[in-house]
Parts: C-alpha cells; sequence; structure tokens
C-alpha cells in the first residue's frame, strides 16, 4: 500500500470516551488472539491498524515502529500505546495498554497460582513443550526481523558487530554505548539510502505534557533507589527493580 493513497484515506480521529471505548475493544481483541512475540504483534498492528482501519499511514506507522524500537522497554507495547494515544488522546493510550495486556496477564497469574499450587508441574512434559515452542516462536521472530532490516551485506554486518558488542557487555550502559555507536556509523556509511517521505502525524500530546512526562521519567529513576533506600520496603524495592529495568533495557524488552 502506498503512502500516498494510504494517507487519503486514513480515518478521523475519535477522541473522549467513545474513542478510548472504541481503542479498548480493537485492543482487547488483538490481546486475545494475538501471539508470537512482538515482532508478530507489530504484524498484527500493520494488518489492524493501517490496512483494515486506516488509522495511520504506512509511513506514519513505520515512522513510529522506528521509535518505539529507539526508546527503552517492550516495542510492540510501547507501539499500542502510540497508536491508542494517536487515536483517542492519553485516555485512549491508557485504553490501548489494558486492553492488549491485561488478556495476558490474567493467564499468568492463573498459570502462576497453578504453578505454586500443583507439585511438579513447573518440571511437567507440558511445559517443557512451552518452552520448546517459544524457542521457535523467539527464533523465527529474530529471522523476520533480520530479512527486513538486514537485507544486504553492510547492514547485516552492523547488525552482527553490534550483537558482539552486547554480548561482550552485557550491561545497561552496553547497551546505550552500541545504540550510539551503530547510529553514528550508519550515518556516515549508509548514504546510499533513498531518503523516505515524510509522514506527518499528530499524537494528540502537547509539548507540555511531553516535558512533564520526560522529567518524570528521570525523576523516578535517580528518584526510586534513593527512596527504597530510606524506606526500607519489599514492594517499593519490587517497583523500583522493575522500573530501572524497563528504563533501561533497549531494542524491544517483550522480545
Amino acid at each position: 500500500m502506498g503512502d500516498a493513497n494510504s494517507s487519503a484515506r486514513v480515518r478521523p480521529v475519535r477522541g473522549g470516551f467513545a474513542g478510548a471505548g472504541e481503542v479498548l475493544l480493537v485492543f482487547l481483541k488483538l490481546g486475545l488472539t494475538s501471539f508470537g512475540g512482538p515482532i508478530a504483534h507489530l504484524g498484527y498492528f500493520r494488518q489492524e491498524f493501517v490496512i483494515h482501519r486506516q488509522w495511520l499511514a504506512d509511513r506514519a506507522y513505520s515512522d513510529l515502529v522506528a521509535l518505539c524500537q529507539f526508546l527503552p522497554g517492550p516495542a510492540s507495547s510501547k507501539v499500542g500505546i502510540a497508536v491508542g494515544t494517536s487515536r483517542a488522546g492519553l485516555l485512549g493510550g491508557l485504553a490501548a495498554w489494558i486492553g492488549f495486556t491485561l488478556p495476558s496477564a490474567l493467564v499468568l497469574i492463573a498459570f502462576g497460582y497453578g504453578v505454586a499450587s500443583f507439585a511438579g508441574l513447573s518440571e511437567s512434559g507440558i511445559v517443557h513443550g512451552l518452552k520448546v515452542a517459544a524457542v521457535a516462536v523467539v527464533a523465527q521472530a529474530v529471522w523476520g526481523m533480520a530479512k527486513n532490516l538486514c537485507p544486504d551485506a553492510k547492514r547485516a554486518s552492523l547488525a552482527v558487530l553490534s550483537a558482539l558488542l552486547v554480548l561482550a557487555w552485557p550491561t545497561a550502559s552496553g547497551q546505550i554505548t552500541t545504540i550510539v555507536l551503530c547510529g553514528l556509523v550508519g550515518k556516515w556509511t549508509m548514504t546510499d539510502a533513498p531518503p523516505a517521505p515524510h509522514a506527518p502525524h499528530g499524537f494528540g500530546v502537547s509539548k507540555t505534557t511531553g516535558v512533564v512526562a520526560a522529567v518524570l521519567f528521570f525523576g523516578l529513576l535517580a528518584g526510586l533507589p534513593l527512596l527504597s533506600r530510606s524506606l526500607p520496603n519489599h514492594a517499593l524495592a519490587v517497583f523500583d527493580s522493575f522500573y530501572r529495568s524497563g528504563s533501561l533495557v533497549f531494542g524491544g524488552a517483550d522480545t
């Protein structure tokens, strides 16, 4: 689908509770039926929101995916929240997150109680089969991403070198350094790619809201460790640990 055609048919945004309700129902359906990990989720999202519902132009969706891959945290969850926000504002982003995440969260909670209640379940053949299937799913996702992002020897070599650097330096600073270095190498060496057409797309978030979110992000990142040390609390320590993990893991944490 071309950018011009898809941009011309993008459906108007629906705000308020009606728009958020629409977003919640759509993402709830995706949350109940989307299997295969984040790369597969992104494919489902494109089919649903670009081709079927025409909420986004194809180019705008590609730019959004690229941005979410660069930011820390789970890629497909970020894309879903951004799509919901662009459709129905911040309430739509919250609805997208709830609809897409709630089904798997409930299943995981139920499974966790099952493991705790039935001795030997975690070592059973059923769970072992699920682990084997997960390996195949992740391998398929990596292969699909490699074919799309590394179509030639130059890009494949950069991907391999970045993987080796991350494996040799398995820390948050190593991941950030690798991202910066690869970006610089790409800017200097991959100048043969034709410039992509710009696809402006509003997301209904003001600059003030963006600044407040950025300040809150860095404030929690710096303040939570200090708060958890001064106020010993298990729940606070767990929240601090997961917040720092989500803030410092790049490249699609749900992969």
